[in-house]
């Protein structure tokens, strides 16, 4: 664990008895959906496995201030030295189902679901992932090896959507679908021309893509990426996309303040 360095948690060690038993509970600062309870759990079991966590609210519980999350039980050392990165994990990933809660509330009136992208922290990808679906949201990509999607640069380099078709469809198998990134409605009518199973439209206006959304007519999944935030996502799925797609939900969701409440 990065917080032991080398000679553990010097300060704990030293001011606190080893055999000194302690009790604790995670508690909810503000409104919030929760996520990374395995994690929470796991950095105590790390530091000390006679910690015990008692999870009182599920991932995926909304939490309102005041609310307890979980009860810790065990030596009061463990409990200390274990804390921050547990609060670090569960602070992070209940921020983002907070914020992908948020903009699911404010679309669940459409039948649009909003998805996160590959916007991720290095090495935390798959829990930020997670707790989009905490959330009520849905998965993009994980890797760039799940499926082909053509984004505009690809297509520069490739001379063009006809080319960068042609050479994704004689690459991919029979099980790999393949999207396409697209700024114009005159790139969407090639793109439809030519056959695609997912179109992701990139910045349009919401006439644009009121229109795309009759052009393409049930043929590819539409996606709808670009300034998608909690006052402008209603209005987008409004349009009748099948998706929205945000980075910000992994990258820059706020924290959910959680704090331990503790006593010898």
């Amino acid at each position: 664990m990065e917080d032991l360095g080398r000679a553990g948690d010097i300060t704990t060690d030293a001011l606190i008895p080893a055999d000194l038993h302690a009790t604790g509970l995670f508690v909810a600062r503000q409104p919030g959906t929760i996520a990374g309870m395995g994690l929470a759990r796991l950095a105590f079991a790390l530091v000390d496995p006679r910690v015990v966590l008692t999870i009182t609210a599920a991932d995926g519980t909304p939490v309102r201030p005041g609310d307890a999350v979980a009860r810790l039980e065990g030596p009061a050392r463990g409990i200390l030295t274990g804390e921050r990165v547990a609060l670090n994990f569960l602070g992070h990933l209940s921020g983002i189902a907070t914020a992908t809660a948020s903009i699911a509330g404010a679309i669940a009136h459409t039948r649009t679901h909003i998805v996160c992208t590959r916007k991720t922290t290095p090495g935390l990808r798959v829990v930020e992932k997670y707790a989009v679906r905490c959330g009520g949201g849905m998965n993009h990509r994980f890797g760039l090896d799940d499926a082909i999607l053509i984004k505009d640069n690809h297509i520069a380099i490739a001379g063009g959507i006809a080319p960068a078709l042609e050479r994704a469809r004689a690459h991919a198998g029979h099980l790999v679908k393949i999207e396409l990134e697209v700024d114009t409605l005159a790139q969407l009518d090639q793109a439809l021309a030519l056959g695609v199973d997912a179109v992701l439209l990139d910045n349009m206006t919401l006439e644009d893509l009121r229109t795309a959304v009759t052009m393409v007519a049930g043929r590819a999944v539409t996606e709808a990426s670009g300034r998608i935030n909690l006052e402008t996502a209603p209005a987008i799925a409004e349009t009748g996309v099948d998706l929205i797609s945000a980075g910000w939900l992994t990258h820059s969701a706020a924290v959910l303040d959680i704090g331990l409440d503790i006593s010898a």
